[in-house]
């Protein structure tokens, strides 16, 4: 295999432990976020995007008749749990848990640039266009979590300076 072949098939392998952590990550936020739900149903869309994500990766990466890495994808999940406790003792979690996110969709964005043009330099267009679908995702719950941001601090600081009224909404 040659060396660019041989590269896209081990930032593909680094993208399913990538998503895999992510599926991590958001099902840990999911199942704290009681006073947002707007933020936790737009989790849970993603959470179901993400589980996609992954499966269209992992079948990249089995047409190069691979295996995903069992290391990466444990050492992910196990980054993802480690991320998802420290955040459980924490008052302001859900506007850490939005910059969190914010910055991993970041992440996978650059990573999933980087794929694409390494696709395209191999001649692989399945895994262009799989990756290009996945990047339009990542970029549209960026967008999402930027759009929302502001709101979520206001909420946040109207719960915690009045927490009394609003545990009765």
């Amino acid at each position: 295999m040659e060396t660019v072949e041989k590269h896209l098939l081990e930032w593909l392998r680094d993208a399913h432990a990538m998503e895999q952590q992510a599926e991590q990550m958001l099902k840990s936020q999911a199942s704290r976020i009681e006073n947002y739900p707007q933020i936790r149903q737009r989790i849970e869309q993603h959470l179901d995007q993400t589980r996609s994500q992954s499966k269209r990766v992992e079948s990249c990466i089995e047409r190069y008749d691979k295996s995903t890495s069992f290391t990466k994808d444990a050492t992910g999940k196990m980054a993802a749990m480690a991320q998802a406790v420290g955040g459980v003792f924490s008052s302001d979690e859900i506007v850490k848990g939005c910059i969190a996110s914010y910055a991993f969709e970041h992440m996978e964005i650059a990573s999933y640039k980087a794929l694409i043009a390494t696709a395209e330099k191999v001649g692989d267009s399945e895994t262009k266009r799989i990756c290009e679908e996945i990047l339009a995702e990542e970029e549209a719950m960026a967008a999402w979590l930027e759009q929302h941001a502001p709101q979520t601090i206001d909420e946040y600081f109207e719960r915690d300076m009045h927490p009394q009224e609003s545990s009765k909404r």
